[in-house]
């Protein structure tokens, strides 16, 4: 297996391949104020192994197009849907998210969750409020810091890591700057990450070296993922993901 298709075995076996929960996916669609009885047509970007996607299909009467590059995260999602009868209201696209298959002015909704740092969130906000109807949502989240002082080390890490890190002020400009109208935004609870994400990922790990026992590639992805892990633990006071919820203009 080569870096990537590693990757994908890792986090294949975990409900969600981020940060998240259905607390805050049910929060998100509160301040949305949709109708629950409105048929939509919605997108589910970076949807992973599609734990958001099968929420969404039953929160709303909508037919959701989920995308992801990696086919095994949609395999998973597609028998999932069958499993659960929301087949016929979900489709799955593999493809790149800066590249998307939507006419414009097509969406009622945009939903992505941990997903829009692969392309940078002023590209992704700015490139999808074309897909969206005139008053259409974006729900998105996205990493940022929970207060203006983060420590001097972490700040740099990130700012290597992604220099789009900023605070939800920051992320809010960004969004009016690209023809949005902010609705609202919360920063996402420790839960979200340590009980719904960071420990599912944890218990797959003996496993996971247990099917690639002589691959340093495997043992590498694993080390990264524990350090990613401690440095949340040790600093998740000064950055979290926030959830941005914003209507097109």
């Amino acid at each position: 297996m080569d870096y990537l298709q590693l990757l994908e075995d890792l986090f294949a076996a975990i409900p969600r391949q981020g940060p998240g929960s259905p607390a805050v996916l049910n929060r998100a669609l509160a301040l949305c104020d949709l109708d629950p009885e409105q048929a939509l047509q919605v997108a589910d970007i970076g949807c992973g192994t599609g734990t958001s996607t099968l929420a969404l299909a039953r929160a709303l009467n909508a037919d959701i197009t989920a995308v992801d590059f990696l086919p095994r995260f949609l395999a998973r999602l597609e028998l999932q849907a069958q499993e659960a009868g929301l087949d016929k209201r979900i489709q799955t696209v593999c493809g790149s998210m800066d590249a998307l298959p939507f006419v414009d002015n097509s969406l009622d909704l945009i939903f992505s969750e941990g997903a829009i740092y692969n392309i940078g969130f002023a590209s992704g906000v700015n490139s999808w409020r074309r897909f969206l109807k005139p008053g259409g949502l974006l729900v998105v989240s996205e990493i940022t810091w929970c207060h203006a002082n983060p420590p001097a080390t972490l700040r740099e890490y990130w700012e290597q890591a992604y220099p789009e890190v900023g605070t939800a002020s920051s992320k809010i400009q960004v969004l009016e700057n690209a023809g949005y109208s902010p609705i609202a935004h919360f920063l996402l609870p420790q839960a979200a990450w340590t009980e719904h994400y960071y420990a599912p990922l944890a218990e797959q790990f003996a496993p996971f070296l247990a099917r690639h026992p002589d691959n340093d590639d495997a043992h590498s992805i694993v080390a990264d993922n524990q350090a990613e892990i401690a440095m949340y633990n040790e600093h998740s006071a000064d950055f979290t993901y926030g959830m941005y919820i914003a209507r097109k203009l």
